[in-house]
């Protein structure tokens, strides 16, 4: 029997390998278009749920697993862990963290042999991604659960996440500003560049083009990693041709530890529309 097992969300944006790789069980959370329901990344890519948000935004919707989903998850690896850790998306978020604290609860009568822990990345997307690879490296290194949690908390406080949206149009959904501001600066053409710090997303700068807004996300890297050894992952809401053209830059700009692509979750995208690309990344020192 395994000593610990990894819980992770699909918004994590982890790659079918590194799932595969380390044993990752992943929680997809829904999206529902036309009176359908999928599941992200098994009945449905991220580029197929873009497809479906652009040709009818108003008919497109995302939800959060259940609680029901996440206890079915822990049952199946009490059955060969002797401990889990859940690892979700910032709380601030979505209600994935809610749902995976009271299936936790309901774990306590039905799994009363198993371990569980709940940690809350702070975080979204690949930058989740990378505090879930953390406690996942620790496991298959042999560590137990209260390493496998350190290791994650570790990266957790050094992991940072900038992104560049196509259009600010479908940023209102989020809340964090009114419709009216969002069409206005659709209008205009505006690219916004997000951050994630404290578990919420916050603006950090507008640009006028794409190209411009590549180039400050390499910046903002740079200022914050400079020559040191990184782990890079760069994301993207199918787009995929510019992802891959910012992947060979930071290959060749950056003292790259670790470098891979990812899709954007349709949960995040839904706030972000298609054309999103970013960057999650965090230094050993």
């Amino acid at each position: 029997m395994d000593k610990v097992a990894i819980v992770a969300d699909s918004t994590a944006c982890l790659t079918r390998e590194m799932v595969e790789q380390y044993g990752i069980k992943i929680v997809p959370v829904y999206v529902h278009f036309a009176g359908k329901v999928y599941r992200d990344g098994v009945d449905i890519s991220p580029s197929e749920a873009f497809m479906l948000l652009e040709k009818d935004p108003e008919h497109f919707a995302t939800s959060a697993p259940s609680p029901g989903d996440y206890l079915e998850a822990f049952r199946e690896l009490s059955e060969k862990a002797e401990s889990i850790l859940c690892i979700t998306i910032s709380a601030k978020f979505s209600m994935l963290h809610d749902a995976a604290r009271m299936a936790k609860e309901q774990a306590k009568e039905e799994l009363p042999q198993t371990q569980i822990e709940l940690l809350d990345s702070y975080n979204a997307a690949a930058a989740e991604g990378f505090v879930v690879l953390a406690a996942a490296r620790a496991v298959a290194e042999g560590k137990g659960l209260a390493e496998a949690i350190k290791a994650a908390e570790a990266v957790r406080e050094r992991v940072a996440f900038f992104a560049l949206m196509e259009t600010i149009r479908y940023v209102y959904r989020s809340g964090r500003i009114p419709k009216v501001a969002a069409q206005i600066g659709s209008a205009f053409s505006v690219k916004p560049i997000i951050t994630i710090s404290e578990g919420a997303a916050h603006f950090v700068g507008i640009a006028r083009t794409k190209e411009r807004g590549v180039n400050r996300l390499l910046q903002l890297m740079r200022e914050k990693v400079g020559e040191n050894p990184v782990h890079i992952a760069v994301i993207h809401a199918d787009a995929l041709e510019e992802a891959e053209r910012l992947k060979e830059r930071v290959a060749s700009e950056f003292n790259c530890e670790e470098l891979w692509l990812s899709e954007f979750s349709p949960i995040m995208g839904y706030a972000t529309g298609r054309g999103v690309v970013g960057l999650a990344f965090y230094s050993e020192t």
